[in-house]
């Protein structure tokens, strides 16, 4: 596929922007990451793991504490009570370890197939899916990929158009890619590598 192979030329060392040690520690950052940039997040989960390390610590945190290291990554309400939840549901269910499981990922409260394919890829090198966020559905319309809205519906285009090692860094390299050239209101179709294979080029969609 040639968008993959320029995508992989353009942006050969992208990797997830992320900063977390353990599975758990991917797992609450990519919450935090939901409408909110990955650089904010990676500001804020230091002082938070210092604090609450593993699943049970953030399972048994005091709400109001937890929100207050979280609060300025937006949604700070939803987002705690997401995390402990999860972190609780992982400490009674799963050993208090981050299930390698996608059916079982998506028990977890405030985890859906976005968040479960980042656990998975990069917490255990497992690719079961391609990780759909604004970025990743923005540019699949633009390039032709999908006619769909759904993010699983995308998803599902894309698993079936990508070869399965390469489903997570497709989606990163597209993230690169609609941060820094193909941007949502003004896309710099002048100067992008992947405008004669674009339907959109020229366009703003």
């Amino acid at each position: 596929m040639e968008l993959l192979a320029r995508l992989q030329d353009l942006y050969p060392d992208a990797t997830c922007s992320l900063t977390y040690e353990t599975p758990v520690q991917l797992l609450v950052a990519t919450i935090l990451s939901a409408q909110c940039t990955d650089a904010r997040v990676n500001e804020v989960t230091p002082l938070l793991f210092a604090r609450f390390p593993d699943a049970p610590a953030l399972a048994f945190a005091d709400r109001q504490d937890l929100e207050a290291l979280i609060r300025s990554t937006g949604f700070y309400r939803n987002k705690a009570k997401h995390i402990q939840g999860a972190c609780q549901k992982i400490v009674t269910d799963f050993e208090g370890k981050v299930p390698a499981d996608m059916d079982l990922l998506l028990t977890l409260p405030g985890v859906a197939r976005k968040t479960a394919n980042v656990v998975l890829a990069h917490g255990y090198g497992i690719n079961m899916g391609v990780t759909v966020d604004t970025h990743v559905k923005r540019l699949s319309h633009r390039l032709g990929l999908t006619h769909h809205q759904d993010p699983v519906k995308i998803e599902q285009d894309l698993m079936q158009l990508l070869p399965q090692p390469d489903w997570e860094n497709w989606s990163i390299r597209l993230i690169y890619h609609g941060r820094a050239v193909c941007m949502a209101r003004r896309p710099a179709c002048d100067r992008c590598s992947l405008a004669d294979l674009c339907p959109s080029a020229g366009q703003t969609p």
